[in-house]
């Protein structure tokens, strides 16, 4: 039986899977990367580690299929991946030549840059950011909505004013799907869209 839980440690390699398969705007990125792993090590695991208490599931009872990452400040997240999760990275991965500009080369390169927290003007209002993903199996049955209001109900409960999040200006169906659940467009950039949220 399928079901929204809280994230446990255990379901960790399934979010380095499911940011993989779902990483090319939204569709099966597997194929660009030689590392698999890449994707998840930047945009699901520092989430879910870091904070886990702002990350959801959704389980099939075979395995997870979808989840929700969040952090509530996204300065305070900058600086703890900083200090505990890109360090030792970073010595895994050293940086690639400028004449590398595989997938594999520009994803290494955002390690070594880190989570920069946002320095626009809106940025003081919508302090939290978040990402969420969903396997085709869960998708269309209401599940990316009940996982967002799930983090949402939490950033609220932590006193989070306002959240964010970026969507690729490919990804129209993800735009679609944010409006309708009250996002509005903060900033357009040359290849993606900020959307925000009073909470």
């Amino acid at each position: 039986m399928t079901e929204l839980r809280p994230y446990h440690p255990r379901d960790l390699l399934a979010l380095y899977d499911i940011c993989l398969r779902t990483g090319a705007s939204g569709e099966d990125a597997s194929h660009l990367y030689r590392d698999p792993l890449l994707l998840g090590h930047y945009y699901a695991a520092p989430y879910a580690t870091l904070h886990p208490e702002n990350t959801f599931v959704v389980d099939d009872g075979q395995r997870v299929q979808g989840y929700v990452l969040g952090v509530p400040d996204s300065r305070r997240f900058e600086a703890e991946a900083e200090a505990t999760w890109f360090p030792l990275l970073r010595g895994l991965y050293p940086l690639p030549g400028d004449a590398d500009q595989s997938p594999d080369a520009r994803m290494i390169r955002r390690l070594h840059l880190g989570h920069p927290a946002p320095e626009a003007p809106w940025a003081p209002d919508y302090p939290a950011h978040l990402h969420i993903d969903l396997l085709p199996a869960a998708q269309g049955g209401g599940w990316g909505r009940r996982l967002l209001e799930a983090l949402l109900e939490t950033l609220r409960s932590q006193e989070v004013p306002g959240v964010h999040l970026g969507v690729g200006l490919s990804n129209v169906r993800a735009q679609g799907f944010y409006e309708r659940l009250g996002f509005g467009l903060l900033e357009s950039k040359p290849l993606a869209l900020v959307y925000g949220l009073r909470l």
